[in-house]
């Protein structure tokens, strides 16, 4: 929730929930713009010398402080730009304007930001230089520049349509990152639980899994970044404490190879299988703690989860197998188990985690994925085991 105080015109003190903490902010009338008479290059760049030569620094200040108190990674950052803008501006009553204000303390905060302005429409973009396949991009002076609000405008092709200038601010050079290697501090209380189960050789594990909607809110308009990157998105506090504990004990009487059949199948059967196509209507990778919320999950998902299970239970070397239309995982043992698979001199051997037609032991691939070639996305070697 955000709340305000004074008109607009004259400044006004704001504040908002941002996950355990409530973030204040001061918006001084100097950085309050008018709303434009049409969208344009010239109302922009006035907007953007009315801001610049006023005080805006203790907003950037507040932000920047508050990214260095709780490491956010640039992802969970530009969440936070998205609340403050929102604040400013909210993004139903002027869009261009919440727009700008995003751009502008983007820019401020350092990223390689820009705007133009293509088929009537403001677009966002920001400088990244990683693998990221399904949000629209150009290339700028050698630069690649993701489009960052390409969510809102759900029927445009925005990779057809050339952009007009690309406005930037002077002293903004970083790139943006999509990596997410450390969940935000949820409040414990915003938590619900899910039940899971699952049986194993005759015997039912059950599992009170604690969980936070907001998760779903931070990766509502994630893109599809590369597999190291997916792979490697943590749990949060909470689920990990209610999660993770409870699998270790679970395995801990069990051999090596047996608890990570127990992983597997707990991967494979705990939840209900359906296509991204049938789910979402597109391709969408689910985070681990999005698979663990989520009703139903494909192979992408159950790979994520699977390797992140293993990871923080066993920390064994993994890669991830990508088929045309499959992706699956190997384990290396000390001994590999069935048909290995040779990668870079070493032997994994194959860890299914999603549901086939056949009770798949390791060691065992699906038949109809038989003499098709794969390849290998995702390699990961422990730097230490734990």
């Amino acid at each position: 929730m955000t709340k305000s105080s004074e008109g607009q015109d004259n400044g006004f003190d704001t504040s908002f929930e941002f996950y355990n903490e409530t973030f204040n902010l001061t918006i001084d009338s100097s950085i309050i713009i008018g709303k434009q008479d049409s969208l344009s290059e010239a109302y922009i760049r006035s907007s953007y010398q009315r801001v610049n030569n006023g005080r805006y620094e203790s907003i950037i200040d507040a932000l920047t402080a508050y990214k260095t108190k709780h490491q956010l990674n640039d992802w969970l950052y530009y969440q936070l730009i998205r609340k403050t803008a929102q604040a400013i501006s909210p993004k139903k009553d002027n869009y261009v304007r919440y727009t700008f204000y995003k751009w502008f303390l983007m820019g401020k905060s350092g990223y390689d930001a820009r705007l133009t302005i293509a088929d009537r429409r403001i677009i966002f973009y920001v400088y990244n230089d990683e693998d990221i396949s399904d949000i629209p991009f150009l290339i700028y002076k050698g630069k690649k520049y993701m489009c960052l609000n390409r969510h809102d405008y759900a029927f445009a092709d925005l990779n057809k349509i050339p952009p007009i200038g690309m406005i930037s601010i002077p002293e903004a050079k970083e790139a943006f990152s999509y990596k997410v290697t450390r969940m935000p501090d949820f409040s414990p209380s915003d938590y619900r639980e899910k039940e899971l189960q699952f049986s194993y050789e005759h015997k039912t594990y059950h599992f009170n899994i604690k969980l936070n909607s907001d998760v779903e809110t931070l990766f509502a308009n994630y893109p599809v970044v590369d597999f190291e990157s997916y792979f490697n998105i943590p749990l949060s506090k909470e689920t990990y404490g209610s999660l993770i504990p409870l699998l270790k004990k679970n395995v801990s009487g069990m051999k090596q190879k047996k608890g990570i059949d127990y992983l597997m199948r707990f991967t494979r059967y705990a939840f209900l299988y359906e296509d991204d196509s049938e789910n979402f209507g597109k391709e969408k990778r689910l985070s681990p703690e999005e698979t663990l919320f989520a009703d139903h999950s494909d192979c992408d998902d159950r790979a994520a989860l699977f390797f992140y299970l293993v990871k923080e239970i066993y920390n064994l070397p993994m890669i991830a197998l990508l088929y045309p239309t499959h992706i699956t995982m190997a384990v290396q043992f000390d001994k590999p188990v069935g048909s290995p698979i040779i990668y870079n001199g070493k032997t994994y051997s194959v860890c299914e985690p999603t549901p086939q037609k056949e009770n798949l032991n390791i060691g065992q691939i699906s038949t109809n994925l038989k003499g098709i070639t794969y390849k290998v996305v995702y390699a990961y070697e422990p730097s230490s085991r734990k």
